[in-house]
């Protein structure tokens, strides 16, 4: 989960979603890292998950990765859920739970739905707090500049919500 906090401060230093995701083999070899790219590429499936399961997917010359472990520090939401059930990875460890679009067991589940072919094991919660507080201090830092803005353009802002302008 190091490495994939590492990928994470990675793509906060560019602006991005801070999330990290690494995949590793059966032998514990570094196969995928992956960090947040959506804002920069303009790409909405430019998530850690994908872009680690890809770098994977490259390096072992198969798309199945069976055998893999995925690290990532946010619980995937149903797109990369979706990447890595195809991707045929074993196991899913993540950090911080996602209440507004986790689909491994915060806001859905969607392992529990019967009928496919491949269910990785899921272990949640791993260095949590160290992963939910660089988006909470990510996600303070942007709301507060979001604030001084409206408020140089003559916007009244009380408790975080746009009220109208002045």
């Amino acid at each position: 989960m190091e490495l994939a906090l590492g990928q994470a401060a990675q793509s906060l230093d560019l602006g991005e979603v801070p999330i990290g995701a690494v995949v590793v083999d059966a032998n514990g070899r570094v196969m995928g890292l992956g960090r947040n790219m959506a804002e920069s590429w303009n790409d909405p499936t430019a998530h850690a998950e994908v872009l680690a399961i890809r770098d994977a997917a490259r390096r072992r010359g198969d798309w199945r990765l069976a055998g893999c472990r995925l690290y990532v520090t946010l619980e995937p939401c149903l797109m990369c859920a979706g990447a890595i059930q195809q991707s045929r990875i074993a196991v899913v460890c993540y950090g911080a739970p996602s209440p507004k679009s986790g689909a491994l067991g915060s806001l859905a589940d969607v392992y529990a739905i019967q009928g496919f072919n491949h269910y990785p094991q899921v272990t949640a919660g791993i260095k949590a707090d160290q992963c939910a507080k660089i988006l909470a201090d990510f996600f303070r830092d942007k709301r507060s500049r979001l604030d001084a803005r409206e408020l140089r353009r003559g916007v009244r802002v009380v408790e975080g919500a746009r009220l109208e302008s002045e």
